[in-house]
């Protein structure tokens, strides 16, 4: 009698893609009641109602609705850097400077157009490139914003101390002041406040 051999893989990709579709799910739907609700007034119920998921799919992934908003907010700002520095690549420019002022400004206008986006990062922008959870996010082996401004300030020879400080304080200082330009309009308008942010940059940056 001929015997055939089962092979287990494709039920294990069954599986693994079902666990994925339900994560994806719970992901989608929090970010859409946190940026829209808010999270205080978004339950875990109303998270795994809305998601068609049962609840103890949730605590599988996450302990708890705080848990699952600091996830959001690193995949929310790394693909915010992801998509500027994309659009950085394909404008052709020279200068280090001029490459990161770019991408400041691209995610400060996309910010500006989507309200709802930039109440739900409010200053934790810098965790797009900056957090322990970056490693779970990342898709491809493509060098992303920090990597490059590292590699670009060894090859110009700049004189920077500490390049990677620099840059995180450079992430750090618009993050945590171009939410209340914007909203607040304090301590300036932003439109007020761009060429301020950006002169500091250039003079952080120090490139001749």
């Amino acid at each position: 009698m001929k015997t055939y051999r089962v092979s287990k893989k494709p039920v294990f990709s069954k599986i693994e893609n079902n666990k994925s579709e339900k994560l994806n799910k719970l992901l989608d739907t929090a970010f859409q009641l946190f940026t829209y609700q808010g999270i205080l007034h978004t339950s875990i119920q109303d998270i795994v109602d809305k998601a068609g998921v049962a609840k103890g799919t949730f605590y599988l992934y996450f302990k708890d609705k705080y848990e699952i908003q600091d996830h959001l907010l690193v995949r929310t700002s790394y693909r915010l850097f992801k998509d500027a520095h994309r659009a950085c690549e394909q404008s052709n420019i020279q200068r280090l400077d001029d490459k990161i002022i770019f991408v400041i400004d691209y995610i400060i206008d996309y910010l500006i157009q989507h309200p709802t986006i930039l109440n739900f990062i409010k200053k934790n922008l810098s965790l797009g490139l900056y957090s322990e959870k970056l490693s779970e996010l990342i898709e491809d082996d493509h060098l992303g914003l920090k990597e490059i401004f590292l590699e670009e300030v060894k090859q110009r020879n700049l004189a920077l101390f500490h390049p990677e400080v620099t840059l995180y304080m450079i992430i750090e200082l618009s993050g945590s002041t171009l939410f209340s330009s914007i909203v607040k309009s304090e301590p300036v308008g932003i439109e007020e406040y761009k060429p301020i942010l950006y002169d500091t940059i250039r003079k952080m940056i120090n490139e001749k």
